[in-house]
């Protein structure tokens, strides 16, 4: 069997780059996008992924991507991992600018690639075992509302709904949608962007709360969801350290037997 392929969006930190990681332990070659082209170089080469930059909001960048990919390779599997947050104001007193980033980044911008890629999934899948895979991470918050999260639950309650969709949409065709809805997972740039650099508040989030998930938690996730068999697919995968509960349930302190 030949080697298989992979796109990780939002590549650049957090659980995109752990995710590449992840697929390259397992001998996937990679394409890792994300904007940031010197973070992608450090990362293709401490890893030997191929990567690629873009800005997903840019339509222009999107087909540049497409063309890339279609010149290069097959892509089997897609994961649609960028994605982020800004404040915890309430729906009357948040930034508007806010809600419109939050909607580009973690809607369009996942309707923009799965568009642009879903063609190069249905070539890769030459035979009647073959098949491909879309996964998308979303986030607790598009499952559970919570106060502060108004454009941010939008946003993700949205980018959930859209997966659905599809998953109805492609019904009868050899392809797997995934949904990957992780809880609270510390990274060192999610809060810090929600936040607008503030790494007190950033830090404030996690602070006293045992294991919170790593980046590294979801990316394996990631991975075994598609390395399942092909006739078995995996919906959705809410992933949640023991601490929490819920977004506004968190233990903080020391777990212990009541």
């Amino acid at each position: 069997m030949s080697t298989r392929r992979v796109v990780v969006t939002g590549a650049s930190s957090g659980i995109g780059a752990a995710t590449v990681r992840a697929f390259r332990e397992r001998g996937w070659d990679v394409v890792g996008v994300a904007r940031r082209a010197d973070r992608l170089e450090t990362l293709r080469k401490e890893t030997g992924a191929d990567v690629f930059t873009a800005d997903l909001t840019k339509q222009a960048d999107v087909d540049a991507l497409r063309d890339y990919l279609a010149a290069s390779g097959p892509v089997n599997a897609l994961v649609n991992n960028a994605g982020g947050a800004k404040g915890l104001d309430s729906v009357e007193n948040s930034s508007i600018d806010d809600w419109a980033w939050m909607f580009e980044i973690n809607v369009l911008a996942v309707k923009r690639v799965t568009s642009a890629l879903l063609p190069l999934l249905r070539a890769s899948i030459t035979d009647a075992a073959a098949s491909a895979d879309i996964v998308t991470v979303t986030s607790i918050a598009g499952h559970v509302a919570y106060l502060g999260g108004g454009g941010y639950n939008a946003a993700k309650f949205a980018a959930h709904a859209m997966t659905e969709v599809l998953r109805l949409e492609l019904n009868g065709e050899p392809i797997r949608v995934i949904e990957i809805a992780p809880g609270m997972v510390k990274t060192e740039e999610f809060g810090l962007v929600r936040f607008d650099g503030d790494e007190a508040k950033a830090a404030a989030a996690y602070e006293n709360v045992p294991n919170p998930l790593s980046a590294e938690d979801v990316a394996e996730t990631i991975v075994s969801s598609v390395l399942r068999p092909a006739h078995v697919n995996l919906d959705l995968i809410l992933i949640k350290p023991v601490a929490q509960a819920a977004p506004s349930r968190i233990a903080r302190g020391p777990l212990r037997v009541r």
